[in-house]
């Protein structure tokens, strides 16, 4: 294994007593996500009551950034790994270049009812987060921006602002800043949203590279406006500070699961992830962290309060209000193409 990972591994089922021995024999997966407050929410949410109820033992990898290991795996045709959570990007060319299995969907019945949009060959929505306009309230009182053609305004809104440093997302807010309604952004007009770029580029104090950045960014007050993941903006405000953001014009994204290539416990996998999706299960993510529900039905189960769903980027009004990025646009070519474009941009 990668010493660029941490391995931590937890028997879910030997943990719990209402699970037989005999049960544990039935199986196991290895599951892999990033670590960190997400790895441990989803445990609690989805990771634990999917071992009782399958009788499988879930064993936990976690890895910042799982795509050179999906590779490295594949390469050998025989790898370790069976479940993966990571963004979407990495499924969708990972199922290109062969690494990743094609899911045979009467086997994850839970799928059928999400929208087409939220799932492919090789994957299906987990968890949504967003692309979100936030900003710091003291600064900005009753008038705070609310679209990224505020954003763009240095003269009505006046303040230091922050991006982040990478195409994904931020294309798609310069778009819309220039006026290209969120539901009529792909395929993208990429040197239309290179031209808006140029425009906001002089304006950019900081184009940021983590999320923990991005927040420390904002949590100091180095910044007045800035591009952030809604879900490190609502720890912020959970804190106390005093910011906000608007989910208008957000960038909803997703992260998925699929299942390597010749996974070791294929068949338990796809077990898994029909019980990772059921509605039911998605339904505990919103009680341990602030991430939307991969499966929209999950809102329909009554276990979600009405208050909380509407802090959640993918509970329907909210996500109504968003453009779905379309990971599918930005694996072709001319997605690739533009992320090269990108690094050319920021070393001008």
């Amino acid at each position: 294994m990668s010493l660029l990972y941490s391995k931590f591994v937890r028997t879910a089922v030997a943990a719990s007593l209402c699970v037989s021995t005999s049960a544990m024999a039935a199986g196991q997966i290895t599951f892999v996500s990033q670590g960190g407050a997400w790895q441990e929410a989803q445990t609690k949410a989805i990771l634990d009551p999917a071992a009782r109820q399958l009788g499988i033992t879930i064993n936990q990898d976690s890895v910042p950034d799982a795509w050179p290991m999906i590779r490295t795996q594949g390469e050998t045709g025989k790898p370790i790994w069976d479940v993966v959570d990571t963004p979407t990007v990495n499924c969708l060319r990972g199922g290109a270049q062969g690494l990743i299995e094609k899911l045979d969907f009467s086997k994850i019945p839970n799928a059928k009812d999400m929208p087409a949009n939220y799932k492919s060959d090789y994957s299906v929505a987990y968890e949504f987060y967003s692309s979100v306009l936030a900003y710091d309230k003291s600064k900005y009182k009753d008038k705070p921006p609310s679209s990224w053609a505020d954003f763009w305004d240095v003269k009505k809104y006046p303040g230091r602002r922050a991006l982040r440093n990478h195409p994904l997302a931020t294309l798609e807010a310069a778009l819309m800043a220039d006026g290209v309604p969120p539901d009529k952004l792909y395929p993208l007009d990429v040197d239309r949203a290179f031209r808006k770029l140029e425009q906001i580029k002089p304006y950019i104090t900081v184009w940021w590279t983590s999320g923990g950045q991005s927040a420390q960014l904002l949590h100091d007050g180095e910044v007045d406006m800035i591009m952030a993941w809604n879900g490190r903006v609502s720890a912020l405000m959970k804190e106390g500070d005093d910011v906000g953001f608007t989910y208008n014009q957000g960038v909803l994204q997703s992260t998925q699961l699929c299942v390597l290539k010749n996974a070791p416990n294929l068949d338990n996998a796809m077990r898994f992830v029909n019980a990772a999706i059921s509605p039911e299960l998605q339904a505990n993510i919103p009680a341990q962290i602030d991430y939307g529900p991969g499966n929209p039905a999950a809102f329909k189960t009554g276990k979600i309060p009405a208050e909380r769903a509407r802090e959640l980027p993918s509970a329907p009004e909210n996500a109504s209000r968003q453009a779905l990025m379309a990971y599918d646009w930005w694996t072709s070519p001319a997605g690739e193409a533009a992320e090269k474009r990108w690094l050319t941009f920021m070393q001008k």
